[in-house]
């Protein structure tokens, strides 16, 4: 299947659930607002997309006291249905659609997937809590939603590897979404908007399609730019002081070389 005839799913199944999940990102829009949605795709299309998630020797291992995960966003070293599957959520009619839910004035897709593509993650393998980076590659325009859909037949919750939002800040208690087989799950990205992923204390690995939003404006009234920021999580003291110093080293980068130092690699560098 092309990214058009996936995308004409996911519209069918948005729309199906387009009262349900308004009324969900409503009720949690004043801390961070997200919806879920489950049976994104047919069972049978969820799965090929996850039998063609690559091995992970042919994904780059991110392993540092922030996170510890494989990722992929050169989607023409892969199989041709990751990349439809992935820029089906770019398809005009997806985005407007999402957009109108969360009530936004402007969101735009992101061809070049900075931070987007492909993740897998396994065994002990995890995600601190963090905020995005707050713009795109380019710095500018704002990011405001952070797209997950979730192809790992069978994955149980105890498993680890779920979202974690958190709504009070990384002193609080953490929400969990869970990262359940043909789950989308989306969630507004701002200054506020703390998240993680739970380490995995199981065999096999969680893969994911993702996708990020951008926006002419932030949706915090106030937010300023902003790297992306990890902390330690709640038990882990020692982490949290070396990661503020992290992130505020990043920013320090930042505020002299507007663009960073140097350029990133985790995005789509297309062939000519």
């Amino acid at each position: 299947m092309d990214r058009t005839e996936i995308a004409d799913l996911i519209v069918e199944r948005i729309k199906a659930e387009k009262s349900r999940v308004a009324q969900q990102y409503a009720a949690s829009v004043g801390t961070i607002g997200h919806f879920v949605i489950d049976d994104l795709l047919p069972a049978e299309l969820a799965e090929r997309i996850y039998r063609q998630f690559p091995k992970p020797d042919a994904m780059r291992l991110k392993k540092t006291l922030r996170e510890y995960k494989y990722i992929a966003a050169q989607m023409d070293e892969h199989d041709l249905l990751l990349e439809e599957a992935i820029y089906a959520f770019q398809d005009a009619r997806v985005v407007e659609l999402i957009k109108g839910i969360c009530g936004m004035n402007s969101v735009y897709p992101d061809v070049h997937l900075y931070a987007g593509g492909i993740s897998m993650m396994g065994n002990q393998q995890f995600l601190n809590p963090h905020l995005d980076n707050s713009h795109d590659k380019d710095r500018d325009r704002w990011r405001v939603l952070n797209l997950l859909y979730y192809v790992t037949p069978d994955w149980a919750e105890a498993n680890g590897g779920n979202l974690e939002l958190w709504p009070q800040g990384v002193g609080g208690k953490p929400l969990t979404i869970q990262s359940r087989f043909n789950r989308l799950a989306v969630m507004a990205t701002h200054g506020g908007s703390w998240h993680s992923v739970s380490p995995i204390h199981a065999n096999g690995f969680r893969c994911c399609v993702s996708n990020y939003y951008f926006s002419d404006d932030p949706l915090k009234e106030g937010d300023s730019f902003h790297v992306t920021s990890f902390r330690g999580r709640p038990e882990q003291k020692l982490r949290d002081i070396v990661l503020r110093a992290d992130a505020a080293l990043r920013m320090g980068i930042r505020s002299l070389f507007a663009k960073g130092i140097k350029d990133t690699t985790h995005i789509y560098k297309r062939k000519q």
